[in-house]
């Protein structure tokens, strides 16, 4: 059996070996200065879109705190509250928040009620975790490939939409390009395709924009829509070491995940309940991280624009640019110098995508990136 190291794979426990000690001298990244004496060797692991800047101080405190009771299984009564606190969040009922990193099981399930052969429409390139689940369980990924402006191709995932169709998946932003909808068009095409198929809508990367508010989904769940989405505490959060998420969506689909055991709280592990929980409740950690990212990738773009690179207006916390050479040639490169980036995303095999780090590691980088063109 193949693993899966995506995202949602990344291993739950790797906290636990933490001493609580260790964990009362973590100091969140974004509060550090810009340089520090141990980073002059290491290596910028600038691939996975994880947060450069760490969790929210009270995130830390929260497991800091719940260490003691690590022996002991995550309780209903943690798994309860933590819904009740993303339903206040988002303004929904309890009973249409289903927590966890949902999206495997989503494709799974949602490919097993329709079916052999329902067909599951996504972006390509992308992040194939809920297809790949969906295949498995005897669905067929259907590729609708990205517009000439590397957005989703609205118009083409309506037309790809059959009587077989099952559900569309959409990032957005979109996950290699980072480019997001027009707001107005990505809501009214939900609203008319939602008609005709769940619309499964991944904003992993959304709470990186300005005007994430004004961008989400959720308003239309609230409608009534059929459409999911789906949030993660993995990236601008900051815990992609203890994954976890929730997806909102309608109370019967809700019902026939939780019925099938997904957002199970033993499943969903202590330490990742109480983090998710606490960083919620820290939205000024997220708007700080949220400043810092925009900031730095402006430099970045700023970059691209001085070596007349072309590049994707990315609203999310990495840049996509075309290096005129083979990606993996550039990669090779970048990783002499200590930096790694991200996969080649065929067809885009002369494109890079650059997970923005710290202040220190993109300075690192940009200077490498600079230097491939001298």
């Amino acid at each position: 059996m193949t693993k899966n190291l995506s995202r949602r794979g990344v291993l739950k426990g790797s906290l636990l070996a933490a001493s609580a000690g260790w964990l009362a001298g973590v100091k969140p990244l974004l509060s550090e200065p810009a340089s520090s004496p141990q980073a002059a060797n290491h290596k910028a692991l600038l691939n996975l879109n994880e947060s450069a800047f760490g969790p929210s101080p009270r995130a830390l405190a929260a497991i800091q705190s719940e260490l003691p009771r690590i022996a002991h299984y995550a309780t209903d009564e943690l798994a309860t509250a933590f819904i009740k606190q993303a339903a206040e969040f988002e303004g929904l009922p309890a009973e249409q928040i289903v927590p966890g990193e949902v999206l495997t099981a989503l494709g799974s399930h949602l490919a097993a009620r329709a079916g052999a052969g329902a067909e599951f429409l996504y972006a390509a390139p992308g992040y194939l975790a809920l297809v790949e689940a969906a295949h498995r369980a005897g669905g067929r990924a259907v590729a609708v490939p990205l517009n000439a402006q590397g957005e989703n191709d609205l118009a083409a995932f309506e037309a790809a939409i059959t009587t077989h169709t099952a559900a569309l998946y959409l990032i957005n932003p979109h996950n290699p390009t980072g480019k997001v909808s027009d707001a107005n068009a990505f809501k009214e095409f939900l609203r008319r395709v939602s008609k005709r198929a769940p619309v499964i809508v991944d904003e992993a990367y959304l709470e990186f924009a300005s005007d994430y508010a004004d961008r989400t989904a959720a308003p239309l769940v609230r409608e009534g829509h059929n459409i999911i989405v789906f949030r993660t505490f993995d990236k601008i959060h900051g815990l992609a070491g203890l994954p976890m998420g929730y997806a909102i969506a309608p109370a019967p689909l809700a019902e026939f995940l939780r019925t099938a055991g997904v957002g199970d709280a033993e499943a969903l592990g202590r330490l990742n309940l109480v983090a998710a929980s606490a960083s919620l409740h820290d939205q000024a950690h997220v708007a700080e991280v949220r400043h810092a990212i925009a900031g730095e990738r402006a430099q970045w773009h700023a970059l691209f624009d001085a070596l007349k690179l072309a590049h994707s207006l990315s609203t999310a916390n990495f840049v996509f640019f075309d290096a005129r050479k083979p990606h993996d040639e550039v990669a090779a490169q970048l990783a002499a110098k200590g930096i790694i980036v991200a996969r080649s995303f065929a067809p885009y095999t002369n494109w890079v995508r650059i997970t923005i780090g710290t202040a220190e590691e993109n300075a690192k980088a940009r200077e490498a990136v600079r230097a491939l063109y001298q």
